[in-house]
């Protein structure tokens, strides 16, 4: 990846390579200032193979660091800023990190964690640094604030500016980050996203979408997330072309940038297109530019693609991808659209991307043939190679470099796929199987229902019953009755929701999925 960067610095030296509020970084500067950082990380002691973690929101020290860490031959590893002690000390620990990146606000949760880790490094920055707007929308409240025992970025960059790191040579195969997977299913588990596998979706982005150095990019997803490593940050680079950051997601602050900016592209979760939509006042104006957009990491109702559609006049394309494949597996082509399967309602995740065979197969691992409903396999250069000192994990995952994505789906007779949920989430009542996802994306077509999710819960009679939860649009109405009985014209008797209950907000991870495991508990 940092080979692809040089040659996009030697092509593009004055074009804007972060846009950040009412800042501007050059792809020269972006150069001159990881070079500076990468010298200051190489005087104190990070060496090539080392790991540094990357504790930061949507803001340019991300990418800095980045590309920092990739010029001293070290691997980065993003962490959510939302993490909290327990989960920043797993990673720290599991990673064997020695240097430590991290936003002033967040040190407070670093400090209580460092001293029981191998970080002997830790660098602290602020959102406020590379512009000077201080949006309060998203950066109100936040001051600077210097914290005994770190060492402070700008000061490091400032004393080390013009100075360049010692090459040193980095091969396709090398770790550029570990990416950690939710840890749903167990401990979380270290990724091992390569070069070759930033290189390879990268250019699958580029030229499948069709983005060159005209284009900006829009960083809605979060960075740290595997959508934004290579969704934004990599596309970027590679080009180069504009990467525009607003710190976090706050529905009018993307929408105000996007039109100052005049971003033409962004993947992010379905979640952040319905919050879109129901901004008050959005106007289809603020997005005209915004040709080029694409939504993954949680399944896509249709009809909040035609609600898209019909208001900011653009199509969202759906995406789907894992931590382990960096990203998209399968995209939707771009112009065409994704059709919608007449049985269950689902619309396709798209095809297979360049070079990648996806196979469906049953519990022994046997090929289905189409129609059939099983797990999805991916082979492909997307895969990374295995999960960070967990052998056990990786053969289990990936056996011969295969991946066990976990998810159920199914391939129809024009070669388009389909993902049903995840083996977990399906739900057996009286011995039928309900798939989530079908009963969601009915809820969905309901005027008032902005976002859905629903669980099995224990039931005596049927062994697990299906429940909803539901949050309403702004100013709608509709009582457990109406939506049950909504459902209920649409489904199967087996499938329609047996209670529904209202959230004013359903509980997501930082990259928008909803948790239906927190709904699971809730009950």
């Amino acid at each position: 990846m940092l080979a692809a960067w040089q040659a996009a610095v030697r092509e593009a030296p004055d074009r804007a390579a972060i846009k950040y509020f009412d800042g501007t970084i050059t792809v020269s500067e972006l150069d001159e200032l990881s070079d500076a950082f990468a010298v200051a990380l190489a005087e104190r002691g990070v060496a090539q193979g080392d790991r540094v973690g990357v504790y930061l929101q949507n803001v340019p020290q991300f990418v800095i660091v980045l590309l920092a860490v990739w010029k001293i031959g070290a691997i980065a590893v993003s962490i959510n800023p939302m993490n909290k002690e327990r989960e920043l000390a797993t990673l720290l620990t599991d990673s064997g990190a020695v240097a430590l990146v991290c936003l002033e606000d967040l040190y407070d949760v670093a400090r209580k964690v460092v001293p029981g880790t191998d970080v002997q490094l830790v660098i602290t920055t602020s959102e406020l640094e590379y512009q000077t707007r201080d949006d309060p929308r998203v950066l109100g409240g936040i001051e600077r604030v210097r914290h005994e025992g770190t060492e402070d970025m700008a000061t490091l960059i400032d004393a080390h500016r013009g100075s360049t790191p010692a090459a040193v040579p980095i091969a396709p195969d090398d770790v550029a980050v570990l990416t950690y997977t939710s840890g749903t299913t167990g401990p979380p588990k270290g990724a091992m996203n390569t070069h070759r596998n930033f290189v390879f979706n990268a250019q699958t982005y580029r030229d499948w979408i069709g983005i060159g150095g005209q284009d900006a990019v829009f960083g809605v997803a979060p960075l740290f997330h595997i959508t934004g490593l290579v969704g934004h940050v990599a596309i970027a680079l590679l080009n180069p072309c504009t990467l525009i950051l607003a710190c976090r997601f706050e529905p009018n602050v993307t929408l105000d940038a996007v039109r100052e900016h005049g971003a033409t592209f962004t993947i992010g979760s379905i979640t952040v297109f319905i919050a879109l939509l129901n901004t008050p006042g959005a106007e289809r104006e603020q997005l005209a530019t915004l040709t080029k957009v694409y939504s993954g990491g949680a399944p896509v109702p249709p009809s909040t693609v035609e609600q898209f559609r019909d208001k900011f006049g653009h199509y969202i394309h759906c995406a789907y991808g894992l931590t382990e494949t960096n990203s998209p597996s399968h995209l939707v082509p771009f112009g065409a659209k994704a059709p919608v399967d007449p049985a269950s309602g689902a619309m396709s995740i798209g095809v297979p991307v360049y070079n990648t065979v996806v196979r469906i197969v049953d519990e022994n691992r046997d090929d289905l043939p189409p129609g059939e409903i099983g797990e999805l396999v991916v082979e492909g250069p997307e895969v990374v190679p295995g999960y960070w000192n967990k052998p056990e994990e990786t053969a289990q995952a990936l056996p011969g470099g295969a991946l066990h994505t976990g998810d159920v789906g199914y391939l129809d007779n024009h070669g388009w796929f389909y993902l049903v949920d995840r083996k977990k989430d399906q739900i057996n009542a009286s011995g039928y199987k309900v798939w989530p996802r079908e009963v969601e994306d009915v809820l969905y077509e309901h005027p008032a229902v902005r976002e859905a999710a629903v669980v099995g819960v224990p039931d005596e009679y049927r062994g697990e019953s299906v429940k909803a939860f539901v949050s309403l649009k702004p100013g709608m109405s509709a009582d457990e009755r109406e939506l049950i009985e909504f459902s209920k014209e649409r489904l199967a008797a087996y499938k329609y929701p047996r209670s529904i209950e209202q959230l004013d907000e359903l509980p997501k991870t930082v990259t928008g999925k909803i948790l239906r495991r927190e709904l699971r508990g809730a009950t």
